[in-house]
């Protein structure tokens, strides 16, 4: 039985739910989400979770599924989606991954490597490191533990940094020693798709998205998520520069702007990493997703690799 895996993504805000929709629908399947914070409940609106009436035209796993305080990664998610693609393509051909977590996609793509489940202990002891004595001093243990990664570990990324901590001391032994590189072996095929448009119009795009947001309602979600606790889901962009506006730290209008600009950062980081993956598809309409869609259901059905 051919099965094909089509990915969908792209940076913030350039139109993957649209299209991920769009595919769903021609081709009779349903849509996984790659997203590592829309897989919160009580986020939607600061997330871009897909609307209900987007919901009705697709089915969609893992959008508003987790409260605020789980844990979830991307071994999480590569491991939920192997569990449901077998789902889907009793139903199509066809099974869509749709969202800008690069590392989830990458996870569900290449597979990630085995790591240890890190214990409760564990991780309420990083995160008291963490909370109380900020990300200095959690580099300052990850250097002793593994100076390898400590040499080339994102510092922009505290959770990057937390996670190598707890593996370093949930495992014994250096996280850097437990990343092989390999990529594993898939019982299906994969195509990846990513809109390509005008840096301009793409910039503009995330603008009046933020916009959109603040009309929609973004504070009174943030007040309302906050008022549950401070947790890690919340630790992104949009959620941080209002936790800081709450604070006084910043006024309303700074807070837009910041997170406008914060998103445009997060989406040229995205920009980055599909650039270096060759196996990515640029489109700039859904009849060009269709065509590669429908030639490599057809190079599948004749056999051709």
């Amino acid at each position: 039985m051919n099965r094909l895996l089509t990915v969908v993504t792209g940076p913030t805000a350039s139109g993957k739910t649209a299209l991920a929709i769009e595919l769903a629908q021609r081709y009779g399947t349903e849509i996984i989400s790659a997203d590592s914070r829309q897989i919160y409940k009580d986020l939607p609106i600061g997330t871009a979770a897909p609307t209900e009436e987007e919901r009705s035209r697709a089915f969609h796993y893992l959008v508003g599924t987790l409260p605020l305080d789980a844990y979830y990664s991307a071994a999480c998610f590569e491991s939920d989606a192997l569990a449901i693609l077998p789902e889907i393509w009793k139903k199509s051909p066809v099974a869509i991954v749709c969202g800008g977590s690069m590392m989830y996609v990458d996870a569900l793509v290449n597979g990630i490597d085995e790591m240890p489940t890190v214990s409760d202990t564990t991780r309420a002891y990083v995160l008291r490191l963490y909370e109380e004595h900020g990300l200095d001093a959690v580099l300052a243990q990850l250097e002793i533990c593994d100076p390898a990664y400590f040499s080339r570990v994102d510092r922009s990324n505290p959770r990057r940094v937390v996670h190598a901590l707890e593996i370093c001391l949930e495992a014994g032994v250096p996280y850097s020693s437990l990343l092989t590189g390999k990529s594993r072996q898939r019982p299906f095929e994969v195509l990846k798709l990513a809109i390509d448009m005008p840096r301009e119009t793409f910039f503009s795009r995330i603008n009046s998205r933020v916009d959109a947001m603040f009309e929609a309602g973004i504070e009174n979600e943030a007040r309302t998520a906050f008022a549950q606790g401070d947790f890690n889901s919340l630790n992104t962009v949009g959620y941080k520069e209002l936790k800081a506006y709450f604070e006084g730290k910043m006024d309303r209008e700074t807070t837009i702007a910041r997170i406008a600009k914060n998103t445009r950062v997060y989406a040229k980081k995205q920009l980055t990493w599909l650039k270096r993956d060759a196996s990515v598809q640029w489109i700039k309409s859904a009849d060009e997703a269709f065509a590669l869609v429908d030639a490599k259901l057809s190079e599948m059905n004749s056999g051709q690799k």
